[in-house]
């Protein structure tokens, strides 16, 4: 048995855990968290995931492959430049996909696929009015997933899951305003979709993934002003692992 595949902590593989703090740190960094020449402190990732130093160390080699952290002789990890163009081009990159996503899947989508999506649609609806963007995250995840995989295009679909996996997914839920915009926007899909209209649909989907990354740039241009680095994020962290695992809280 491979290094990688052996369990290493908690159930988890090696790789699964360096993958967690890979999408941890990426999250640090896409929030403005931790910023463009801020060194990273592998003992304060280890502490806020309660991991050991190698899957640490290998998740930011993962990032650094990535481009979003460099790795300086001697010194250590220091966060990439990123700016909040980069951050409106990654979700250019996601409207299109997704556009061209939803605009497929509304000739293929069958009345029994439509009552699932309205009923995510109102689960989500009654999760942003009740100020739950824990929630509201899981279920935009579940309605963006069910159009992917009614549109039937595999390869497109990977293309966009890539992509999404730059923004924080899990921080979206702790951006004021994100809830309710989600809900909105989806309203605007729903309506499209069961029109069968193709082009309203790919608009509507465009509009929403930009508004997403409207918001996640105001966000991240505001943390620009925070000169400390920080390493938490609201409600993600070891809490979120041990969950994971089934492990007590």
């Amino acid at each position: 048995m491979s290094e990688n595949s052996g369990a290493v902590q908690g159930g988890f593989s090696r790789r699964q855990l360096s993958d967690e703090v890979a999408s941890y740190v990426r999250a640090l960094i896409m929030s403005g968290h931790i910023q463009s020449g801020d060194f990273i402190r592998l003992e304060r990732i280890a502490e806020e995931l309660d991991l050991s130093a190698t899957p640490v160390r290998e998740g930011l080699l993962s990032l650094k492959g990535e481009g979003f952290v460099e790795l300086k002789p001697r010194r250590g990890f220091v966060v990439a430049p990123l700016s909040v163009a980069d951050i409106r081009d990654l979700f250019t990159a996601q409207a299109l996909l997704a556009g061209e996503l939803v605009a497929r899947a509304t000739t293929r989508m069958g009345a029994a696929d439509l009552r699932g999506l309205n009923d995510v649609q109102e689960a989500l609806r009654k999760a942003a009015q009740a100020g739950d963007g824990e929630r509201v995250e899981s279920l935009n995840h579940g309605f963006h997933r069910r159009i992917n995989l009614a549109a039937d295009a595999p390869r497109l679909a990977w293309m966009l899951s890539i992509s999404t996996r730059f923004a924080p997914r899990r921080f979206f839920a702790t951006i004021p305003g994100w809830s309710e915009i989600s809900a909105q926007d989806h309203a605007a899909i729903i309506k499209a979709v069961t029109e069968r209209d193709a082009d309203a649909a790919r608009a509507a989907m465009m509009r929403h993934m930009e508004n997403a990354g409207d918001l996640l740039a105001a966000n991240f241009e505001s943390a620009q002003a925070t000169a400390q680095p920080r390493y938490s994020l609201p409600g993600v962290g070891a809490s979120l692992l041990r969950a994971k695992r089934g492990d007590p809280g």
